[in-house]
């Protein structure tokens, strides 16, 4: 079986609009997913879990992570970190500035393919 090379460009891919003003945009394949996400300082990602692994690396901004019950006093990521969120680990964010971040998913987040995040803005 034949395999071939795929090329995006960030622009040609749609926004959506999460959280009120939070974009997203993903390039996915079969095995993982990559999503690009710009916040503004003062937004909260509420907590959520999912059956995916995540890694989220902050290219400018910083961001504050509570990561399972036990997590009190938060992790800070900033402008080159990264945080990697274990598979249904219970997880909530605060923007501290505005922020641009990629997050990496295994396997592909299948609600933001389908549309159904619980994130999504009605």
């Amino acid at each position: 079986m034949t395999k071939n090379a795929e090329h995006f460009r960030w622009t040609d891919r749609p926004v959506e609009v999460i959280l009120g003003g939070v974009t997203r945009r993903y390039i996915n394949s079969e095995k993982m997913m990559i999503g690009e996400v710009r916040l503004r300082k003062g937004d909260l990602v509420p907590l959520h879990a999912h059956p995916n692994e995540q890694f989220t690396f902050v290219v400018s901004g910083a961001m504050r992570f509570w990561c399972g019950k036990d997590d009190v006093a938060g992790t800070l990521v900033g402008a080159g970190e990264v945080i990697i969120i274990p598979a249904d680990l219970p997880h909530r964010a605060e923007v501290l500035e505005d922020t641009l971040e990629y997050d990496i998913f295994h396997p592909p987040r299948m609600d933001w393919i389908d549309g159904e995040s619980n994130l999504l803005s009605s």
